[in-house]
């Protein structure tokens, strides 16, 4: 008999395969990531020495793909510098090469209850391009200055060699800068790392600040995760926003941002991460009226997030639901191509406007991308990609996330399947999270699990509340039906 994990492996695996994604690297990708070695390479005089800086890390307790270092440091007109340092990947992962088209071909790395599929290989996604602790490692580092309330008066970009003084963990920081815990250990042990992180932490509370009265959404949604007791699923779990991975968010947009200004003040195309105006915008309006708000008739990212943060306040127990909710109801975010002197794009839901993704090479090929096209211009060298090449990436790298989403997302269910299927016939309180011609879908208040409604679902929409009895689950395709109790 197969253990639950093997089962949800081999689950994971078939999934990748249908979606048409590679869940093996190739016999030749196997063989550069072999030949490559450790070092960073040729000396570069473009390339600065920031090792003696305060970096440090704060990533999943688990993580070992890591992408980005942070420091701060408090400027004499008042003023603050964050500095945020980029694995440099493309010193590693050369473009046509066989490592890349692997990358290319997945575009991310898909995380799994059972199996992690990294982009790259591990040699280089949590040794030779992560930015360890104790390592020195090449990034492209940038510098931003921001002002007290928030507001980010200049960017830069350059190559430089980092090492990480402290890899941290979210929980931990989190607790610490809550005052509810001591400091962690790594953070006592490095010499003023606790005031550096401190001032990180204000400058991050400004910056989410400002982009709040822009419009930018305070969501939370919840993504169960298996617990094992061994080989068995005993538990979901879920991890919760906290103010270390606030931290880390609220640098990763400003960085983002700065960074597709600088291409395009270079006057090179760039890929960014768009989210359109909601379609279902009026559906968002009567959600938030059933929770006592009032939203305008036409799309007000404004107005939303006042609303979201009411509702934040009132109930922080459901305020995920809701999230969840206005989550399915905006759509899903797409890369479209820039290009020098077009119209911004806008990201509704970060409420900015010239936004790239260009802060995790590890896990995502359009950051890949992107820093080759920052590399570039910083050598004053030609574009790597042709605009109309970058189209076709960014409709692949959309297309593929989606597919990732969906393996992570069946793998889940069929995690959840293994969780309820001694429990069939009982009744869960839930809410709807999807309702369209494809079906109407919904999760329970506890355990935290999504499934289908085949009967009596007439009439039902996002966001309303109902009671449901589970009829029966299907581990192998990861199929939890209910049926609506009235």
């Amino acid at each position: 008999m197969t253990s639950m994990r093997s089962d949800l492996q081999r689950i994971a695996t078939q999934a990748m395969r249908d979606g048409g994604l590679e869940p093996e690297l190739s016999a030749a990708a196997l063989a550069e990531t072999r030949a490559l070695g450790p070092g960073l390479g040729p000396a570069d005089p473009q390339v600065r020495d920031l090792r003696g800086l305060l970096w440090a890390s704060i990533d999943n307790d688990d993580s070992r793909d890591l992408d980005q270092l942070t420091v701060a440091e408090a400027l004499p007109d008042g003023t603050t510098r964050i500095a945020v340092a980029i694995a440099d990947v493309d010193a590693k992962v050369a473009l046509g090469s066989a490592l890349d088209q692997h990358a290319r071909a997945n575009t991310t790395s898909v995380y799994t209850d059972a199996r992690i599929f990294p982009m790259l290989p591990e040699r280089l996604s949590t040794d030779l391009t992560s930015l360890n602790e104790g390592q020195e490692r090449l990034a492209v580092v940038i510098e931003m200055r921001v002002t007290d309330d928030g507001q980010v008066t200049g960017g830069e970009l350059s190559r430089a060699v980092v090492v990480n003084r402290a890899k941290l963990a979210y929980n931990g920081v989190a607790a610490w800068l809550e005052g509810n815990a001591a400091a962690p250990a790594k953070v006592a042990a490095v010499a003023g790392l606790g005031d550096n992180l401190r001032l990180q932490d204000r400058v991050a509370q400004a910056l989410r600040a400002r982009r709040q009265q822009r419009g930018a959404l305070e969501l939370e949604t919840l993504e169960p995760r298996a617990v094992f007791d061994g080989d068995a699923v005993t538990d979901l779990a879920l991890d919760r926003q906290n103010r270390a991975k606030q931290l880390i968010e609220d640098f990763m947009v400003a960085a983002n941002v700065t960074t597709a200004g600088f291409l395009a003040r270079a006057g090179f195309p760039s890929m960014r991460r768009v989210l359109r105006s909601p379609e279902r915008w009026q559906r968002i309006v009567e959600l938030a009226a059933l929770h006592g708000g009032h939203l305008p008739g036409e799309p007000d990212a404004r107005a939303l997030s006042a609303f979201l943060s009411e509702r934040r306040r009132a109930d922080p127990d459901r305020f995920p639901d809701v999230s969840l909710a206005v989550v399915k109801l905006l759509g899903r975010g797409e890369y479209a191509v820039e290009t020098p002197g077009a119209g911004a794009t806008e990201h509704f839901g970060l409420a900015v406007r010239d936004y790239t993704h260009s802060t995790a090479p590890n896990r995502r090929y359009p950051d890949l991308i992107t820093q080759r096209l920052v590399k570039a211009a910083l050598a004053h060298r030609p574009p790597p990609y042709a605009t109309g090449d970058l189209g076709a990436l960014a409709a692949h790298c959309t297309a593929a996330e989606d597919v990732a989403a969906k393996v992570e997302r069946r793998v889940r269910k069929s995690a959840a399947a293994l969780l309820l299927r001694s429990r069939v016939g009982e009744t869960f309180d839930a809410f709807v999270t999807g309702a369209s011609a494809k079906g109407t879908w919904v999760r329970l208040t506890a355990p935290p699990v999504e499934g289908r409604v085949l009967h009596g679902f007439e009439g039902l929409d996002v966001g309303d509340r109902v009671s449901v009895k589970l009829d029966r689950t299907d581990v192998e395709r990861g199929f939890i039906d209910f049926s609506l109790k009235r």
